[in-house]
């Protein structure tokens, strides 16, 4: 039975990102970029405007705060274990998509981005809420297709917001301290490795302390967590490329190679055609960034920005830092390791790739590895239970918040044993169906954000006060 599910969610998946979802998301991306005047060239004045406090705009938490929510929902096991993956089932070629995906993907995630902030709501608590599926309502007049993006969302933070996480977690855990799988039990007749429970009660645990505090306390969790973590895997990724550093120039020769030809099998590397290299680079790029998806835009409409504009610059970063750095030092990491050791990478799993890439740093390695694991998936479980409360709060209203947080916190505890192979592909299928709505109200409403971005950004006018009339939630 379960591998009839099993070949049926792989058949999905395999359906839906095909040519058409490459197209649509590569497509949507370069469009945007040309539609936006290439906004690629305003990161730094993103970056600056980031950390530019604006207290005196309408918000429920900080630029930065909405900016960390979203990296932490983004920068995650997607850098660690979704590039390994990638590069495991696509080959080497696979960071190339998977940056590129990044690079033009920094224009859509501004565009919605910015659409989320402009159709925005007020309740009348006064809490702001936002994100495709009221642009979708507002902008659009689309309303059923509103609550498709949700639904889809709300299913979505169930598979990448809370069991790819804690499946990751529970995989490197074990991988760590019970490599000979000894410590099993058996449950209803199946064996339960003892250290995935474990990591599944205490990251639901710790999980229920934070979310019940709703977005102030996430945001405030996130603000401490995403320097930190970023920080100690960055600088992990440079000690592995400067002792990699003879195999640097031959992996990036690789990766570009392998991303526009067919390539046999090389070393540790597995042969791959230039449209599975695409294939799972994109998917994992989407993954990991999530522009285009319509995730991170939710949370942006929080914030405390003066106009629209502003904010879609500010969420853009989000991107920039996570793909266009991250995933390529990922990339550039693994590839040298595997070059320089290919007897090493034979035969393994995606999953089992950076684990092996850490371990020539000695005594320090796993242990940045695995704490740098742990708070990335944390935090990303955090900022996707926001996401998936919107969602429920548009579709049901607010009855429905602690019945999907029951739900989500139980999730977690069965994803850190649930096969890590239909879980990937579970959180590919939703990435997919968010993503169509998404783009739907990304390129209609485009001539809004064509508008609203020749005003503000291109005419100066980035310090004015948005003119919208928000109106309150019904």
């Amino acid at each position: 039975m379960l591998d009839a599910i099993n070949r049926i969610i792989t058949a999905a998946d395999d359906f839906l990102w095909g040519w058409f979802m490459i197209i649509l998301l590569l497509g949507t991306h370069l469009f945007m970029t040309v539609r936006t005047g290439f906004v690629q060239r305003k990161t730094l004045l993103a970056i600056k405007l980031s950390v530019t406090k604006d207290p005196d705009s309408s918000g429920d938490i900080s630029p930065f705060q909405s900016l960390a929510t979203a990296l932490a929902s983004t920068i995650g096991t997607g850098n660690i274990i979704g590039v390994g993956t990638a590069i495991a089932l696509g080959g080497p070629g696979a960071v190339l998509w998977c940056w590129l995906t990044g690079v033009f993907g920094i224009a859509t995630k501004y565009a919605e981005s910015l659409l989320a902030f402009k159709y925005r709501v007020t309740t009348n608590d006064g809490r702001m809420l936002g994100g495709a599926m009221y642009a979708l309502e507002r902008g659009l007049k689309l309303r059923w297709l509103g609550v498709l993006f949700a639904l889809f969302t709300l299913f979505a933070s169930f598979g990448i917001g809370s069991g790819v996480q804690v499946n990751a977690i529970s995989s490197i855990f074990r991988q760590t301290f019970d490599s000979d799988n000894s410590l099993i039990i058996n449950i209803f007749g199946k064996d339960y490795s003892v250290i995935s429970i474990t990591v599944g009660i205490v990251v639901a645990f710790v999980t229920a302390c934070v979310i019940f505090g709703g977005i102030k306390a996430i945001s405030e969790v996130c603000e401490f967590f995403v320097p930190a973590m970023a920080g100690l895997y960055v600088l992990g990724c440079v000690i592995i490329l400067i002792m990699n550093h003879g195999y640097v120039s031959g992996a990036i020769s690789l990766i570009i190679n392998s991303a526009f030809s067919s390539r046999a099998a090389v070393g540790g590397f597995v042969g791959s055609s230039v449209m599975i290299a695409a294939r799972y680079g994109i998917a994992r790029g989407l993954f990991s960034n999530e522009s285009g998806m319509g995730s991170a835009p939710i949370v942006a409409s929080a914030a405390q920005s003066r106009n629209a504009v502003r904010q879609g610059l500010i969420s853009s970063t989000g991107t920039f830092w996570d793909t266009v750095v991250v995933c390529l030092l990922s990339g550039l990491v693994l590839v040298s390791s595997m070059l320089k050791y290919p007897s090493e990478f034979i035969g393994i799993n995606g999953d089992q790739l950076t684990f092996t890439a850490f371990r020539q740093i000695p005594y320090i390695g796993i242990p940045i590895l695995l704490i740098g694991i742990v708070l990335f998936a944390y935090s990303t479980v955090l900022g996707w239970s926001y996401y998936g409360e919107r969602c429920v709060e548009y579709l049901f209203g607010t009855k429905g918040m602690i019945p999907y947080r029951i739900s989500f916190l139980i999730v977690l505890l069965a994803g850190s044993v649930i096969s890590l192979d239909i879980v990937w592909s579970l959180a590919d299928i939703f990435n997919a169906l968010m993503a169509i709505p998404n783009l739907i109200a990304v390129i209609c409403l485009s001539g809004v954000v064509v508008k609203d971005t020749r005003y503000y950004l291109y005419q100066n006018h980035l310090d004015e006060f948005d003119t919208i009339n928000h109106n309150h939630l019904q």
